[in-house]
């Protein structure tokens, strides 16, 4: 048995809900199984820069930094691989801020 691994990453976190949303009513729709979406943990990346050009801060022996972020939002949902769901996934109108990432896999059955 196949299913269908879903990845989305973005800055945005409504878009990113918007679209796992849309995934799950097409699943619902159609009555395939589905598993998420699964948040995984922001990437928060850090960028701190001197405010002044000449690096001696305010003049008092503090140098002012400027502090930047950027967080990357990602999510995983795991849908059965039902050509009919799948081919209504891809159509789904995606952000150009959001990376989608299909991927097929084998499920691993215990014994």
């Amino acid at each position: 048995m196949e299913y269908a691994r879903i990845k989305l990453a973005g800055r945005s976190i409504e878009e990113i809900d918007r679209i796992c949303e849309q995934i799950t009513e097409i699943a619902k729709k159609i009555g395939v199984s589905i598993k998420g979406p699964i948040p995984l943990p922001t990437k928060k990346l850090r960028v701190r820069t001197l405010k002044t050009p000449c690096g001696d801060g305010t003049g008092h022996g503090n140098a002012t930094w400027d502090k930047w972020e950027m967080r990357i939002h990602r999510r995983i949902i795991d849908i059965g691989s039902n050509e009919r769901a799948l081919r209504q996934v891809v159509r789904i109108a995606i952000p150009e801020g959001v990376k989608i990432d299909i991927e097929l896999k084998e499920k691993y059955e215990h014994k």
